[in-house]
């Protein structure tokens, strides 16, 4: 009998994590992603008792969490073990809006900075063409990064989150590790 080895989007076993100076890159293989979507005209739901935000905005709630995706359109983030209970838990929690889960189809690398806010911004400068108000914390938004469509999340100051598709994990990694190892070292002042 085949012995199956449950691996992440960037092929290993253990979740992939580099340090590049103040940041640390995280391949997050434990995040649930779930698509919702209303019909046109129909008020948003309150999956999991979020309340959905509007047009590239991120929001946190007890254990979860959402960002905007499109016109009636939101992507809801958990980690919990059981993903099949809390998808149950969200369809019960969301009459009449359409759920599907869609974790195997991502990659999510966290990047942090034990340096405070400088280093994630200095490293947003060099990955996407966007205002500084655009990712701001909470914001959400997708863009290019170099080649790469990607969703890119600020979760807080010193905290960004980057969702790609799962068949370019390896594009992903490659070109933040890249990116974030040319960092010029933030001066303390």
């Amino acid at each position: 009998m085949t012995d199956l080895i449950p691996m992440g989007p960037l092929g290993t076993p253990d979740p992939a994590r580099a340090t590049h100076g103040a940041l640390t890159l995280t391949e997050n293989t434990a995040l649930m992603l779930i698509a919702v979507a209303t019909r046109p005209g129909t008020p948003a739901p309150h999956p999991l008792g979020l309340h959905l935000p509007g047009p590239g905005l991120w929001s946190q709630g007890q254990g979860a969490a959402a960002f905007w995706t499109g016109p009636g359109q939101w992507m809801i983030e958990t980690d919990v073990p059981d993903h099949a209970e809390r998808l149950r838990d969200a369809i019960r929690s969301a009459p009449g809006a359409r759920l599907t889960e869609q974790s195997d189809g991502w990659i999510c690398v966290e990047v942090t900075s034990d340096a405070g806010a400088a280093p994630i911004r200095a490293l947003l400068e060099r990955l996407v063409n966007l205002s500084p108000d655009q990712v701001a914390p909470g914001h959400a938004t997708r863009t290019l990064l170099h080649h790469l469509g990607c969703i890119v999340i600020r979760r807080g100051e010193d905290h960004l989150a980057v969702l790609a598709p799962r068949s370019a994990a390896g594009s992903l990694w490659h070109l933040l590790s890249e990116t974030a190892s040319r960092q010029v070292p933030v001066a303390t002042v």
